[in-house]
């Protein structure tokens, strides 16, 4: 009787030791999911906020449309726009290490930032990264996510940022690409210096985000160029049409935005990509 109630003994010691064991395992489990969902300081993040389309809208230069994050697993929303006959809706897929997208970035932000300003115009950024390299440091992605915590945390300062980037853009066949350290210097330059950022920046959280966002655009049949057959960067479309003259030409482009609002007309509404 003694040997029995020893092993029921031990038996009960064993199976209290396992329920201990899994219920801490479900407790670090849950506790894991939250910090992965949870938006802000230092947390790690899925998605950004403000880019539910995959790019971040602007309606004015210093203006953001805030969204929620695209959900986990969840494919982005595209934007859904008025056609007026008097707007224009722009979208931009840009790199920043692109040689090209600097050239219509410096072009034309004047331009577009009186058009946000005044009204005609909205714009819509998608940073992607098809030029990384170990040259220079994989700075594409890392400089499209270090764009997107700042499209989380301070959207309204995006434009300005966007252009700060490009103002100071490495050289893409010899440069190694801006460090975190450097675009932190310049975001904070910009009045975006946050421990969030910072974090947010140093620890590429959005970088998944960023790969995701890409070969999205390189696989979706819309975006590429029928020239080439090809996606590259910049592409820009406006009302849904796409712009294929030069970059360094700013009165052409506005030209070609005229056309296409009056070209759309006050046709209901639309999204693009589909």
């Amino acid at each position: 009787m003694r040997e029995e109630a020893a092993k029921k003994a031990k038996r009960r010691k064993i199976i209290v030791q396992s329920s201990v064991i899994v219920g801490v395992i479900a407790v670090l489990t849950v506790i894991g999911l939250i910090i992965f969902t949870s938006v802000g300081g230092t947390t790690s993040v899925a998605n950004p906020k403000n880019m539910l389309s995959g790019g971040l809208q602007l309606t004015a230069s210093d203006k953001a449309v805030t969204t929620p994050a695209i959900a986990p697993g969840a494919k982005p929303t595209p934007t859904k726009q008025t056609l007026d006959g008097k707007t224009a809706h722009i979208q931009i897929w840009l790199d920043y290490q692109c040689p090209f997208c600097d050239q219509f970035e410096t072009t034309n932000a004047a331009q577009m930032k009186q058009w946000m300003a005044d009204g005609s115009a909205t714009l819509e950024i998608h940073p992607v990264a098809i030029l990384d390299s170990s040259t220079n440091n994989q700075y594409s992605t890392r400089a499209a996510a270090a764009m997107s915590c700042v499209a989380n945390y301070e959207p309204d300062k995006y434009f300005d940022l966007n252009s700060a980037l490009y103002a100071n853009q490495p050289d893409e066949q010899t440069g190694s690409g801006l460090t975190n350290a450097k675009m932190l210097s310049l975001f904070k330059t910009g009045g975006v210096s946050s421990s969030a950022v910072t974090d947010c920046v140093n620890k590429q959280t959005f970088a998944k985000f960023v790969t995701d966002r890409t070969n999205e655009a390189v696989s979706n049949s819309q975006l590429k160029n029928p020239t080439s057959g090809g996606f590259g960067t910049p592409t820009v479309f406006v009302n849904g049409e796409r712009y294929q003259g030069g970059f360094t030409d700013a009165s052409q482009f506005a030209a070609f935005v005229a056309a296409a609002v009056k070209d759309a007309g006050s046709s209901g509404t639309y999204s693009f990509p589909k």
